[in-house]
């Protein structure tokens, strides 16, 4: 897979700070120009504030009973067991911590939500064997017997885009700003702050009518192309590319713009970030190994703002299919 760079990308983060080259693994090449233009327009004005909110990657075991009592009854035994639960977790991994699990009834079906702290790893493969121990310690030692019951009920959201995570997490959630003087705005993108507001606006509409969840241009270009180059499951971007893009005008007639991506689902170590390709582009970042993977959540983050900065200023100058046309070849 062919990989470019786009950066310098400044992130001025609680753990990703400097300026960063960002490894892009795509066949367009009309995206890795892109996201570079909205990197040194970041970079031009200072960088970009970013901010990792909260971390927590779930599995969510489903239980089926004969009656609601009996789904009550089972609930009611259960909530007595989290410290049991927490320690056969913990048991299966040097690194995952298990934070909290919270029920949820629908009639005669049990769903519960395991949600984890996964270290520097993405998690998914952890939280799946560490919940499968405490499933098959609920399966021997529960006094109400399930007629069924399965490691997930699908209420985790993993690899599938869905609303829940918007107000809460899964993988890592970040939120990052700009604020970009009007001259840089005319000088990097050919617009101006107010009219990409305009576009924001209709666009943010248009979202809706469409059922859209959440309102972004394109998180999944971006995330996709790091992904790959990283060593992440790039399966993930079907989650990880819901979040919330803002652009307003300021008091000083400058552009802010922010985006929230709550689904951030990377990591530095395990799985595919030891390839020695991927592992390469991580180096590439500075960001592979140990005690990395909050600051590359941030730098996804700023990545994500500067492709919004850039294909909203693309629509705004008239330049959106001048550009395809001329690097798509």
């Amino acid at each position: 897979m062919p990989v470019g760079t786009a950066g310098p990308l400044r992130v001025n983060g609680l753990f990703a700070q400097g300026d960063y080259q960002v490894p892009l693994a795509t066949t367009e090449a009309a995206l890795v120009a892109s996201y570079n233009r909205g990197a040194n327009l970041i970079t031009a004005c200072g960088g970009a504030s970013a901010m990792l909110l909260n971390e927590g990657v779930t599995r969510t075991p489903g239980f089926a009973f004969k009656s609601l009592i009996e789904a009550g009854q089972f609930v009611a035994w259960l909530v007595t067991q989290f410290d049991h639960f927490k320690a056969l977790a913990e048991s299966t991994t040097s690194h995952g911590k298990l934070s909290d699990v919270s029920v949820n009834i629908e009639g005669n079906h049990v769903y519960l939500v395991f949600e984890y702290l996964t270290g520097d790893a993405s998690g998914q493969n952890m939280v799946t064997i560490a919940t499968n121990v405490v499933f098959d310690y609920i399966l021997t030692n529960t006094p109400i017997e399930p007629d069924y019951a399965f490691l997930d009920g699908n209420l985790s959201g993993d690899k599938k885009a869905n609303s829940q995570t918007l107000r809460s997490v899964r993988g890592k959630k970040v939120t990052a700003e700009v604020t970009i003087p009007a001259q840089l705005v005319e000088k990097f993108l050919h617009t101006t702050p107010k009219k990409m507001a305009q576009f924001g606006q209709m666009t943010t509409v248009g979202g809706a009518l469409s059922g859209t969840i959440g309102i972004n241009a394109h998180y999944a270009n971006a995330l996709a192309a790091l992904y790959i180059a990283c060593g992440q499951d790039a399966a993930c971007v079907a989650e990880s590319a819901i979040g919330m893009t803002r652009m307003e005008v300021t008091e000083k007639g400058e552009l802010y713009a922010s985006v929230t991506l709550p689904n951030l689902m990377v990591g530095t170590v395990g799985g595919g970030t030891g390839l020695p390709s991927q592992k390469a582009c991580l180096d590439l970042l500075g960001l592979h190994g140990s005690g990395q993977s909050q600051a590359l959540a941030e730098v996804a983050a700023v990545l994500c703002l500067a492709g919004e900065l850039s294909i909203v200023g693309a629509f705004c100058a008239g330049h959106f299919s001048r550009a395809h046309h001329k690097l798509a070849r």
